[in-house]
């Protein structure tokens, strides 16, 4: 595929509803969970949508659970659909043909509606049982902050150190006291040093 370049379509831009809430794999849920308070709160909308393709599905699920544990009697219809993408390439030398490539995207879209929905709808999903809904409460989301969590960087802790090196000097077994009057850079003390 070195000898094609792909050719960027436009994009149609598809507009999209205040209830609508679009998914993505890098987002977090908990920014997920805070747009659908602001959905059912301050806009005073009686469902959300949540839309994902490809690899953000798992994160789609995962948010209209926790969505559910946050507001009373959320009735659920899960749709399930997939989509064709055509890529289309073109070649860099000539003599070489067009080439399209089709890719099947799987399509996740889940309703969470305050008011019942189609019961006879096979994705169709009653509201949880309220002693496992915790009322969502925007303080409280917010003054968590991030909490200690594992963090990212090269912190202290296990991870690649040097090791026990051969050879070399200061990478031995313990660490050896070098006296300053010899000249021979010998570690003097502990360690495994060359005798005399």
């Amino acid at each position: 595929m070195d000898k094609y370049r792909r050719v960027e379509k436009p994009k149609e831009e598809i507009a999209k509803s205040e209830e609508e809430i679009r998914v993505t794999a890098a987002g977090s849920v908990s920014s997920y969970v805070s747009r659908a308070a602001k959905v059912f709160n301050e806009l005073n909308s009686k469902y959300v949508i949540l839309q994902a393709t490809g690899n953000a599905l798992t994160k789609a699920v995962t948010t209209a659970e926790v969505i559910k544990r946050r507001f009373k009697g959320l009735h659920q219809i899960t749709n399930l659909t997939t989509i064709d993408i055509v890529d289309e390439y073109e070649p860099l030398e000539e003599g070489l043909d067009k080439v399209t490539d089709t890719r099947t995207l799987s399509v996740l879209e889940i309703k969470l509606s305050q008011e019942p929905l189609d019961t006879t709808d096979k994705g169709y999903q009653p509201p949880l049982d309220e002693s496992l809904v915790k009322e969502y409460d925007p303080e409280e989301m917010t003054s968590r902050g991030r909490g200690r969590g594992r963090g990212k960087g090269d912190g202290r802790g296990k991870g690649r150190g040097k090791g026990r090196g051969k050879g070399s000097k200061g990478k031995g077994k313990g660490k050896g006291r070098y006296d300053d009057d010899d000249d021979d850079d010998e570690p003097k003390g502990k360690g495994k040093g060359k005798s005399k």
